[in-house]
């Protein structure tokens, strides 16, 4: 039975396909159509799923939509009339936009995929994630926490996994919601919402979280995690373009200019910013002002997602917790629930956020819709599109790229483990690319993290980005504990999908300086050498070479455009980029050896 997962029409459209009740492909559209975060109809990522396994659209049995429109619309039209005429700019493109393709997926899929109308299910948006975790997780029960934004009504969710069956018992609505709180921090930080909700956790380490009572003015918070917004501090809920209000400035003064570079006096000035502006003290304590407000948002964040888990705890009494939505992937707070609830293990969906519930959309309609047994675990994230040796040397010998092909691994891995003791960075591209937002060692930039100087190399030749951001450590699972506040690594499956911050041992910090964040910890990943062995014996050479088994791990990708897929765009990348080695498969492209 083969059952196609699609999410898609607010961010990082996406889909999945099942084969009796087995993952077999997963991947976002974004990868295939290079428009960061796309949310139209996922037709590129449907089709690479069924390619996948050589079918045709008529072959899959159900398609699984991952949440309810018309329930969706019925809050829009309801928000929009209680709030008009402020409202009256968002009702109008909301009837376009729902009136148009939204409302009538089940209409849509019939006519993209030409199939019967009996074969289109949906799921509820918080049940769908909800789905993305237990089911792939490893657990027979668990309690269960959905948090983001906004699916139909529902924002926060707790419920309770068994068997095949899921039930979400208590919930939070529409207006209030955690994920929006953040993302209107976000925008008063002058960052992206719905892009730049990382790099507030990046630059919270910078400040120190002096304002907890102002960031409390917004949102009443209960001992059971349940929470309230004072909605007349924001504007999301009338407003496509502010999330907050003149309000909300009044109590935390003029927002971020999003145009101006962000340093504080201890973040550093990267080159590529160019020149020190002659007020560059000034600026600098400005702008420690606003890591201030970052440091205070995210410790009421960790603080409100700890109380549910807490809560969740106490109302299901069980020892595991599996977690999805797109506050999910701050793994700040993260790693937070772990050491501050009774919870013994967790769970976490790679994508976590809007993407990750077309797997979860699939895994419901099978388990729970159908009756279905369970027999899949996700025990990794690389479920993306893979191409083969021949694709790679067509591109290389059509182009006139030079390169240089080793057959042998052990060869290979000798000479990258070279090239990164050199001081080089190596672009990464193996197998199939990851699920998720995170790279995990097939479509990574990677590079020596135990030289202090290589976070700003990385930075200046091919990132380009804000320098409070850090880069993330990949290490060996078996050496995790050595380096990082994580025991029995083995066991925690959020940090195989980097979701876990933890603190780098006082002792190991100095020998990892590029992937140590100024407060002393490493948003890490642990490598399984089962799960992906190539990438494992490149950092078990590193560690053999170095004493150290740690790779420095960032995005393949260039400042502003997804993850890369086909080796066209990892050369095209490298190509533009100051990276100094291409690795395709088993092709290595030295940049000193291009003709320009």
């Amino acid at each position: 039975m083969y059952i196609l997962g699609i999410s898609c029409y607010f961010h990082d459209a996406s889909a999945a396909l099942l084969k009796d009740g087995v993952l077999l492909a997963a991947a976002e559209e974004e990868r295939f159509s290079r428009i960061k975060h796309d949310f139209e109809f996922p037709e590129k990522a449907i089709d690479f799923c069924l390619a996948t396994e050589g079918i045709e659209a008529q072959d899959v049995d159900y398609v699984m939509f991952f949440e309810k429109p018309f329930v969706k619309f019925e809050r829009l039209l309801l928000c929009t009339m209680q709030t008009f005429p402020r409202s009256m700019k968002l009702f109008r493109e909301a009837m376009v936009t729902w009136l148009g393709d939204k409302l009538w997926v089940k209409h849509l899929l019939q006519n993209k995929l030409g199939i019967s109308p009996e074969k289109i299910l949906f799921s509820e948006h918080h049940l769908s994630h909800a789905a993305s975790s237990f089911y792939c997780s490893p657990y027979d029960e668990s309690a269960i926490l959905t948090v983001d934004g906004v699916g139909e009504w529902t924002t926060a969710a707790l419920g309770v996994g068994k068997g095949t069956d899921i039930k979400l018992i208590k919930e939070i609505n529409f207006p209030h919601s955690l994920g929006l709180l953040y993302s209107a921090f976000t925008a008063f930080l002058g960052f992206e919402v719905n892009e730049g909700e990382y790099k507030v956790m990046g630059m919270a380490p910078f400040g120190e979280a002096k304002y907890v009572d102002r960031v409390y003015e917004t949102v009443k918070v209960d001992d059971d995690g349940g929470f309230e917004l004072d909605m007349d501090l924001f504007s999301f809920h009338y407003s496509s373009e502010k999330t907050f209000n003149k309000n909300f400035e009044k109590i935390f003064g003029s927002p971020r200019d999003s145009g101006l570079n962000f340093f504080t006096p201890t973040s550093g000035y990267p080159s590529y910013f160019g020149e020190k502006p002659p007020n560059f003290e000034e600026i600098g304590r400005q702008n420690q002002y606003y890591a201030d407000i970052a440091a205070s948002i995210q410790v009421v964040t960790e603080e409100i997602m700890v109380k549910m888990a807490n809560y969740a705890y106490r109302e299901t009494g069980m020892s595991k917790l599996c977690m999805a939505g797109g506050c999910a992937l701050n793994s700040v707070a993260n790693r937070r629930i772990l050491k501050e609830t009774p919870f013994e293990e967790i769970y976490i969906h790679p994508a976590a956020g809007d993407g990750g519930a077309a797997v979860g959309a699939a895994l419901y309609g099978y388990h729970a819709l159908l009756g279905k047994p369970r027999h899949f675990i996700m025990e990794h994230a690389y479920w993306g599109q893979e191409h083969s040796p021949e694709d790679a040397e067509q591109f290389l010998k059509e182009n006139d790229i030079p390169y240089n092909f080793i057959e042998d691994d052990d060869k290979l891995i000798e000479q990258v483990t070279q090239g990164l003791l050199d001081g080089k960075v190596v672009g990464w591209h193996q197998g199939r690319f990851e699920w998720g937002p995170r790279a995990l060692g097939n479509r990574s930039i990677i590079a020596d993290p135990s030289r202090a100087d290589m976070k700003d190399i990385v930075n200046v030749k091919i990132k380009f980005r804000e320098p409070f951001r850090p880069f993330a450590p990949s290490i060996l699972v078996e050496k995790a504990g050595e380096y990082f506040d994580l025991e029995d690594a083995e066991k925690h499956y959020p940090a195989r999908f980097m979701l876990y911050v933890t603190d780098v041992k006082e002792d190991k910090r100095a020998k990892l300086p590029a992937i140590t964040h100024v407060d002393g910890t490493g948003r890490l990943q642990t490598v399984i050498k089962d799960l992906n062995p190539k990438y494992y014996k490149l950092i078990e050479s590193v560690g053999d070479a170095t004493g150290v088994p740690v790779v420095l791990n960032t995005s393949f990708n260039l400042k502003g455009e997804p993850i890369v897929n086909t080796p066209a765009e990892a050369f095209n990348s490298f190509n533009a980029s100051g990276m100094d080695l291409l690795v395709i498969g088993n092709y290595i492209v030295d940049k000193s050896k291009l003709i320009n």
